[in-house]
């Protein structure tokens, strides 16, 4: 016993290297702050290239009518939005019915059957890219719990066509209001703007670090087909992931940017469907490396938790703890959740819960893990795993 407490308290050797480290997170987290500016408005082009707005919807009655009614509204001379519910359960077909009945741009089609090999939101995105006409160059893959601002759609196709990108994938402003929404669903954003040198990333087209949000995402119909489309990730629960690695591995230029003021998303309503979301995706977007993925995540508990811990031990029952050094730490992180709140127009609450964001992400990912390695995980009555 004596043993385990004096390596316990050679944590005050370590935290320094935790210091270190989160100045290496909060000067990446600003770097990308730096480089990736959010979307804004773009020069007007001569020409605007067809769009075709794909929208996979399954269970979606609560969000496919302001989802499409946004779309639909969008300031753009040439685009039509396809829909595909996905064997809905909910009202979601007959919403659809009647949205499609008062505008002729919206073409609703019905899932067919899911082939083994395959996962439903592949499957779906797949089908939709299909039944385009072949003449219309721009693939816009949104997801139904998302909607826009009027000038959404123009932005982003000026922004593709200026940069010459073959993707490019825009990070909606994540909308939390319930307690369990605020603890789960800032993990996202924090992660890819504190840990993925997406700047670097994108400059040199690494598939290691490449990221994409599937709630927005816009292709060139050729590079998309090139890389073989959905189909290439037919099995990736979390395909946005995959498929922006494997733009990167096809040497192909890809960006990821915040769009805070043009498009929104509200991912999770209640904790038990946040509980099963990141139960099926958290593992898949490491690439489901077991030892990897256990590394990251006791490292970031570490990290990210370990300060408050020493701090309370050295407060409450004086353990020999540097408190300035734990103090420190835990202003660094706070820094980083700051900044990223900030440039994301995150809730503000998310600085000072950021403990409890990152406890509920360390059970969360454990969760995760569990669901795959015992196959348990589902997402709205499918199994996933």
């Amino acid at each position: 016993m004596a043993d385990f407490w004096a390596i316990f308290f050679s944590w005050q050797g370590q935290q320094t290297g935790v210091v270190v480290y989160l100045i290496v997170v909060l000067i990446n987290t600003l770097l990308n702050i730096l480089s990736l500016r959010r979307l804004g408005n773009h020069s007007q082009l001569n020409t605007w290239p067809a769009v075709a707005v794909l929208v996979p919807a399954r269970d979606e009655e609560a969000n496919i009518h302001r989802c499409l009614t946004s779309l639909l509204a969008q300031d753009y001379p040439d685009f039509e939005v396809w829909v595909l519910d996905d064997h809905s359960s909910d009202r979601t077909p007959a919403i659809l019915a009647k949205l499609a009945a008062f505008d002729t741009r919206l073409h609703v089609l019905y899932g067919a059957p899911l082939p083994p090999g395959w996962l439903g939101k592949p499957w779906a995105c797949q089908q939709l890219a299909e039944a385009v006409p072949v003449e219309v160059p721009l693939l816009l893959f949104v997801d139904a719990d998302t909607w826009h601002h009027p000038a959404m759609l123009k932005t982003i196709v000026a922004m593709l066509e200026a940069e010459g990108l073959d993707l490019l994938s825009i990070l909606p402003r994540q909308v939390t209001i319930t307690l369990a929404e605020k603890l789960t669903v800032p993990i996202i954003p924090w992660s890819l703007f504190s840990h993925f040198p997406l700047a670097l990333a994108q400059r040199f087209r690494w598939p290691a670090f490449a990221a994409a949000i599937g709630q927005v995402m816009l292709f060139r119909r050729e590079a998309y087909q090139a890389m073989g489309g959905h189909a290439a990730v037919r099995r990736e629960v979390a395909e946005d992931m995959a498929l922006a690695r494997l733009a990167a591995r096809c040497n192909l230029r890809w960006r990821l940017l915040p769009a805070p003021d043009h498009t929104f998303c509200r991912m999770y309503r209640s904790a038990p469907a946040a509980w099963e979301g990141f139960g099926k995706n958290l593992y898949a977007v490491f690439g489901r490396h077991l030892t990897l993925y256990l590394f990251i995540w006791s490292w970031l508990g570490i990290v990210f938790l370990g300060p408050w811990l020493m701090l309370t031990g050295a407060l409450l029952m004086s353990w020999p703890v540097s408190m300035p050094l734990a103090a420190l730490a835990i202003g660094l992180a706070a820094a980083v959740w700051l900044l990223t709140a900030w440039h994301l127009q995150l809730s503000i609450a998310v600085v000072p819960l950021y403990p409890a964001i990152m406890l509920t992400a360390f059970l969360l990912a454990f969760h995760s893990l569990g669901q795959a390695l015992t196959h348990q995980a589902t997402w709205k009555t499918r199994q996933v795993s």
